[in-house]
């Protein structure tokens, strides 16, 4: 199961190689194979100058966390407002046409009425005696009964129009007042995001060179040991699904992104967040899914871990704020977080809430 820029099988080599590069800053790969004998040496986590490297990747991680958490926020708002945007373009075009439905029904009426009292000067006894043609005039009776007949079904139709008009009005305002709030609610969370985010760069923005890279250390055993754990559960001896074949174009779409930048609030092409990678993977599959996170969760057929095929979504922490691609081999393909690229690590990293599948 190839992809434009890395195999699936380059990918478990690569992860099985973690330890071979730990010493690179920013990359977080890992082994998808547990390595009892090997111990990461201990990295100091208190630097020269005082700062403890430990609390810090921490603090970042918990930064992160509430950005990405905030990311979803915004990005549900983004699509709740397209969505109401679409329902009131749609209310209008319905009132219009309701419009002009009630303008035609007013001018049927009138000429009617004005039939009516064109015909309606004398009783119709006297209209009987007075014609030459008996016989002629009943049948023009006969006409006039069906026109008011006619007539009252066209007046309970002008009603039902204009009650229809006016709770489309209803609606559409409505509308409006719910895409007021979703706009508010996305730029507060935009503002949530780019707090969180500044307040990481800043902590990141004090530490040395050598600080930095014994942060980057620091974070790659923290996922190396997560997903060491994880796999010494047996759990990868379970999983032997093989992916459908919208999942391979779901995978294939979503290693080809690998190296493009995280970006909030982005679904590519040229960068991604991770919902928006998984999603767009989807879409590029044939299959539409829900675009954040915590929709991917609530919507998506769970499926149990040990049933896990590529292509499957993983759902991250307790609050559903993160989400990965399961590729195989014990590995994801994701979009990690502000200041990274999308990239390849061990699908057990991070704490695991579930695993979702979107063409159950």
């Amino acid at each position: 199961m190839g992809s434009g820029k890395r195999s699936l099988t380059t990918a478990a080599m690569v992860l099985a190689c973690a330890c071979a590069v730990l010493s690179t800053p920013g990359v977080a790969y890992a082994s998808p194979t547990p390595a009892a004998t090997r111990t990461p040496t201990p990295t100091p986590t208190t630097s020269p100058a005082g700062k403890d490297l430990e609390a810090i990747r921490k603090k970042l991680d918990a930064l992160y966390h509430d950005a990405a958490v905030a990311t979803d926020a915004y990005n549900a708002a983004e699509e709740q407002a397209k969505q109401q945007s679409a329902e009131i373009v749609d209310l209008a075009r319905v009132i219009v046409q309701g419009q002009d439905k009630l303008d035609e029904l007013k001018d049927r009426a009138g000429a009617a009425a004005r039939a009516q009292y064109r015909g309606g000067g004398l009783p119709p006894e006297m209209r009987l005696w007075l014609s030459d043609n008996p016989q002629q005039y009943l049948d023009g009776a006969g006409r006039v009964l069906q026109g008011e007949h006619a007539t009252k079904g066209l007046l309970a139709e002008m009603t039902r129009t204009q009650q229809d008009l006016q709770q489309y009005a209803k609606d559409a305002s409505a509308q409006w007042q719910k895409l007021e709030a979703n706009r508010q609610a996305k730029a507060t969370a935009q503002k949530e995001i780019k707090k969180q985010i500044a307040a990481a760069e800043k902590l990141e923005s004090q530490l040395q060179k050598k600080e930095k890279e014994r942060l980057a250390k620091l974070e790659e055993e923290a996922a190396y040991t997560a997903q060491t754990a994880w796999l010494s559960s047996g759990v990868l001896a379970e999983i032997s699904g093989k992916a459908s074949e919208q999942g391979k174009k779901a995978v294939k779409f979503a290693t080809d992104q690998i190296g493009k930048p995280y970006e909030w609030g982005a679904e590519g092409p040229g960068s991604y967040d991770c919902s928006g990678l998984t999603s767009q993977a989807w879409a590029a599959a044939g299959h539409g899914i829900p675009r954040t996170s915590q929709e991917q969760w609530k919507q998506l057929p769970h499926v149990d871990v040990k049933d896990m095929r590529p292509g499957d979504l993983i759902i991250y922490f307790d609050d559903a704020s993160h989400v990965a691609m399961y590729i195989g081999d014990g590995a994801i393909v994701h979009a990690p977080r502000p200041g990274r690229t999308v990239t390849i690590a061990g699908a057990g990293s991070m704490p695991i809430l579930g695993i979702v599948r979107p063409d159950a």
